[in-house]
């Protein structure tokens, strides 16, 4: 598919980062004559990207920068999560474009990216809570046809690859609680929701993720510390860079995931979490279990030894930590 003008200058635009493109050798990498400059700089501005003009230097992107699909997609270079890429300015909420998208032929890997959603969901029915134009929202819908695929290893890979996709874009050490929290000095910078739905020929799964990047909800809104990356950086994050960081890194663990090959998957989320030998209290089928954490297992969930001395198996998809 043939690169638009506008996404042409965007790419040119961005790879300067902070510096200046003078307007004549802009033109001129673009291969652009006449007044198409000036109309494709006006289709960026209408677009919503902000662009900073100066007399004596030309033109540069303000950052950071909306989230555009070309940006994310171009040298990925993943096997399958984030070739494509779509983004909206507001959606209800990214899974359900994601579980909308899967009727298409080809939409395996695909990402679903907004600014804002008016429904955003975690798990258990929460609501996720995100300012517009602030963190990463986002989904990718996987297929399943080999079957291989499991809910428990998808969720704690897909925290894996926030807290390895932060690590790699920003230089921050995440710590990962279970089931699905993503934690930097013991406050929460993001979430993971997977839901899985069979069809016909095969199962389906949808990961949702939601990543404080500039912005937190304010304490009394959520029921836990809540923190983003940019408070721990000391500037703005480009949002871009996440996702695709985050994309490359679940890209490598849902590969191992369906080849089966966990034992990787187990030893790089348990290096992460400072749950083992914890006691915790942990709510499935309306029944409270307290006891001492001694493992988490990608196809067992949270493994417990309970008071009563009993070895109680809690997978994500119907437990929570109390």
């Amino acid at each position: 598919m043939a690169l638009s003008v506008s996404d042409k200058i965007l790419s040119l635009l961005y790879d300067r980062q902070v510096a200046f493109w003078d307007l004549g050798e802009l033109a001129d990498a673009a291969a652009l004559r006449g007044k198409r400059l000036d109309a494709a700089l006006a289709d960026l501005r209408e677009s919503g990207y902000e662009l900073e003009f100066s007399p004596a230097h030309g033109v540069r992107l303000a950052r950071p920068v909306r989230l555009n699909a070309h940006l994310i997609e171009r040298r990925l270079g993943t096997r399958r999560v984030g070739r494509h890429a779509i983004c909206f300015d507001e959606v209800d909420s990214t899974n359900d474009v994601a579980w909308d998208s899967a009727r298409r032929a080809g939409s395996d890997g695909l990402a679903v990216l907004a600014e804002f959603q008016r429904s955003g969901r975690g798990r258990l029915g929460r609501k996720w809570l995100s300012p517009r134009g602030a963190n990463v929202l986002t989904s990718v819908l996987l297929e399943d046809h080999s079957g291989l695929l499991a809910h428990d290893a998808l969720t704690i890979a897909a925290g894996l690859a926030v807290a390895e996709g932060v690590e790699a874009c920003c230089g921050l050490a995440c710590e990962l609680k279970w089931p699905n929290d993503v934690l930097l000095d013991g406050a929460k910078t993001a979430g993971v929701l997977a839901e899985a739905r069979t069809a016909a020929r095969s199962k389906r799964f949808v990961i949702g993720m939601g990543i404080n990047v500039n912005a937190a909800p304010p304490a009394g809104q959520i029921d836990t510390r809540a923190t983003c990356l940019a408070d721990h950086v000391g500037h703005a994050v480009e949002r871009i860079e996440v996702a695709r960081s985050v994309f490359c890194a679940l890209d490598k663990w849902v590969e191992l995931v369906e080849r089966r090959q966990l034992e990787a998957l187990h030893s790089a989320w348990l290096g992460r979490c400072g749950m083992l030998n914890q006691r915790v209290a942990v709510l499935k089928g309306g029944e409270n279990y307290v006891g001492r954490v001694i493992d988490v297992s990608p196809l067992e969930g949270l493994v417990l030894c309970s008071d009563d001395g009993r070895t109680l198996h809690f997978p994500a998809e119907s437990s929570t930590l109390l």
